[in-house]
């Protein structure tokens, strides 16, 4: 089985003048998830090479068991530091993808026109699609085989309106993951704030925070087996 895992390069928090990027838990937890599963893995940024870490996301108060493995694994970190090119890879080669959270997406892979067919490609042939926390928020331009938006009438979830408010960066942010899968006709649904929390519809897995990365990538490894 062939994974494709998708990050994003965007580094800038709006004008805040901090920084942003992926966040580690959502990418940590799911590649061990993946790699013990025996599954190949292939990691992809917008940009290529090395994808910019939250900050905020490296602090002691949100390390997990995944993240202390990937700081004492110098292989996953070498991979982390070489991902390909979006634009150079195919769909046709793998079996599943994920897409990692963190503010960055937002800005990049939900406008990205690489991203958006890709997707597009994968979900028409059938295949598996997760995405977790800010993720989601990719799925924004995404239309399915019917021309419809990708989500309209499909359970799914994202990070919530209430966790966003909590962070303080509903202003900041360029859209509200929430509000625009109800906009595109997505039936959105919420767990406790921080709690995992998953919903699948067919071959597409959304989780709504970094707490639901584990069991979207396991969800994800059972779709595509």
């Amino acid at each position: 089985m062939k994974i494709l895992m998708v990050l994003t390069s965007h580094d800038t928090l709006g004008n805040t003048g901090r920084k942003t990027g992926f966040w580690l838990e959502e990418f940590a937890a799911p590649y061990f998830a993946f790699v013990d599963a025996g599954v190949d893995v292939t990691v992809a940024s917008v940009k290529g090479g090395q994808p910019p870490l939250d900050p905020k996301s490296d602090e002691p108060q949100f390390q997990t068991e995944s993240t202390h493995r990937f700081k004492a694994d110098t292989a996953a970190q070498e991979v982390l530091a070489n991902t390909v090119k979006l634009a150079d890879v195919s769909a046709a080669d793998y079996d599943a993808v994920f897409y990692p959270g963190g503010h960055g997406p937002l800005w990049d892979l939900a406008e990205d026109k690489t991203s958006i067919a890709l997707l597009e490609t994968m979900n028409a042939a059938g295949k598996p699609l997760a995405l977790v926390c800010h993720a989601p928020g990719v799925l924004r331009h995404v239309k399915g085989t019917d021309g419809n938006f990708l989500v309209a009438g499909r359970p799914v979830t994202g990070f919530a309106n209430s966790e966003e408010e909590a962070v303080g960066l509903t202003d900041v942010v360029p859209f509200l993951v929430e509000d625009e899968l109800k906009a595109n006709g997505g039936v959105f649904s919420k767990g406790a704030d921080w709690a995992s929390f998953v919903v699948q519809d067919g071959n597409l897995i959304t989780g709504q925070n970094p707490n639901s990365s584990a069991e979207a990538a396991r969800r994800l490894i059972a779709a595509a087996s």
